[in-house]
């Protein structure tokens, strides 16, 4: 049985209320890179450190425009960069490391139901109320523990964003890596009946999500089956550990 909605949003406000201090371990950064440092040939458009995204303001923790990677996650971002450069593509970076200040930023910002904002842009089929409950917004990211990145695909020979049918961080089953197709056999199927209003993507923006899932899955990563866009590698060194460090270039 689903947890009520009150029940949901006290229990989230709870924990940021009453969370541990941050300890010494949690603000380490040594064993984070500046990810262009890594990858130059990534493209930076950090959507949480300016208001076009689904809060709408910057969002607590982000000091800088930049992006941050465990080393580990970075070499191997390194390896997809190269294999997808070959194929006519850059990446396209929208969020790597967050601290834990920054999701605490969206818990509070999930339980104050009459914020909606930027609800046209992000999350025009979703009842704010029920971001908790459908797991849209948690008191844990993966991407805390550094290992996990959020990207798209630059072509190119356009100059634009290769078109993948939707917008990140788009709330709602169209975001889905198997909405319309089969991602792990590569296929289309042009189902879009898990669509609550009947939208839809083309076989071209299916396999345009394809092209990065196989590049990212060829270099160690592994997908979430709600976010196209989001990564996290396999054998992220820090499984257990959420750091609050704040996103800036590293010295």
């Amino acid at each position: 049985m689903k947890k009520s909605v009150s029940f949901i949003i006290a229990a989230c406000c709870a924990f940021v209320a009453c969370q541990s201090p941050t300890t010494d371990k949690d603000k380490d950064s040594s064993q984070f890179v500046t990810l262009t440092d890594a990858v130059p040939d990534a493209i930076l458009e950090i959507r949480y450190y300016g208001t076009y995204n689904f809060v709408g303001t910057r969002i607590d923790g982000y000091l800088q425009p930049t992006a941050l990677l465990t080393k580990r996650a970075a070499d191997s971002l390194r390896a997809v960069s190269d294999d997808v450069m070959q194929q006519g593509y850059r990446l396209k970076i929208y969020d790597a490391y967050r601290p834990q200040v920054a999701v605490d930023h969206f818990v509070r910002w999930a339980a104050d139901i009459a914020d909606t904002l930027m609800r046209t842009y992000f999350y025009p089929d979703v009842d704010k109320s029920l971001l908790f409950e459908q797991d849209y917004i948690m008191a844990k990211s993966g991407h805390t523990r550094g290992s996990t990145v959020d990207l798209t695909l630059f072509d190119m020979t356009t100059e634009k964003e290769l078109d993948m049918g939707g917008t990140f961080d788009w709330f709602g089953t169209e975001s889905h890596p198997d909405f319309c197709g089969n991602p792990d056999t590569g296929t289309f199927t042009g189902d879009n009946s898990k669509s609550p209003t009947g939208r839809a993507i083309t076989e071209e923006q299916f396999q345009n999500r394809m092209i990065l899932r196989k590049a990212m899955l060829r270099h160690g990563f592994r997908p979430l089956d709600s976010e196209w866009w989001h990564f996290t590698l396999n054998n992220e060194p820090f499984p257990d550990t959420y750091f609050n460090f704040p996103v800036k270039q590293l010295e």
